[in-house]
């Protein structure tokens, strides 16, 4: 399984970092924290989320411009339904409510994570994810959900899981094959985005690469 073979992702990981310039050392430190925040109550098991997501396709929504219209032209009965960040605040204006979500509450409005936090009190499964560049929206914004799975782009420890993957997108793409039966199917994805600025741009050739080398 992809979440306990960290010496497989390291390498790749090692390479975002240098690729970002960004610190593994903040990564970690913020994963600490968000592992503070477990408590029994509030974690979601991996029996859960498995069975959460086996036994159908899995359907992957990304917050990309087209999003809405590609919902409008999708049966969503016949998926697992799993949104990358702010796809979920999407899905939930149309009256769906995601199986599982994947956000790292970054770059969300205030709306949006109302949105996630309200899909979370009515039975999504919401994987927070840990990174050094959201350690004040951890600390803001993780008491709100009542439920949820720690995940880290940094060493897994504890109940802080790592099943690859460095964006919200491609991330979500790791956990349906880990936990799913390899059928998906993605909506709301736009790797040429002319519009978005150059970290972003940079963010989705990696999510691309990812996606492909794990799913293609």
């Amino acid at each position: 399984m992809i979440y306990t073979d960290f010496a497989a992702w390291e390498p790749i990981y090692e390479e975002i970092l240098e690729d970002f310039g960004f610190d593994r050392k903040s990564d970690e430190e913020a994963a600490r924290i968000l592992s503070r925040m477990l408590t029994e109550q509030n974690t979601v098991s991996l029996s859960e989320l498995k069975t959460t997501i086996s036994g159908k396709p899995a359907l992957i929504f990304g917050n990309a411009p087209k999003l809405r219209k590609e919902l409008s032209e999708i049966d969503l009965s016949a998926f697992v339904v799993i949104a990358a960040d702010g796809a979920a605040a999407v899905l939930m204006d149309t009256g769906c409510v995601p199986e599982v979500i994947c956000t790292d509450l970054d770059g969300n409005s205030e709306a949006d994570i109302e949105k996630e936090s309200l899909a979370c009190e009515q039975g999504s499964i919401v994987l927070i994810h840990a990174h050094g560049d959201n350690i004040e929206k951890l600390e803001k914004y993780v008491p709100r959900f009542k439920r949820f799975i720690a995940t880290t782009q940094a060493r897994p420890f504890d109940k802080v899981f790592n099943f690859g993957g460095f964006s919200d997108g491609d991330r979500c793409v790791f956990v349906a094959r880990e936990f799913g039966d390899n059928k998906i199917k993605l909506a709301g994805f736009d790797f040429e985005d002319p519009d978005v600025n150059p970290i972003k741009k940079k963010k989705l050739k990696w999510a691309k690469k990812l996606i492909e080398i794990y799913y293609l």
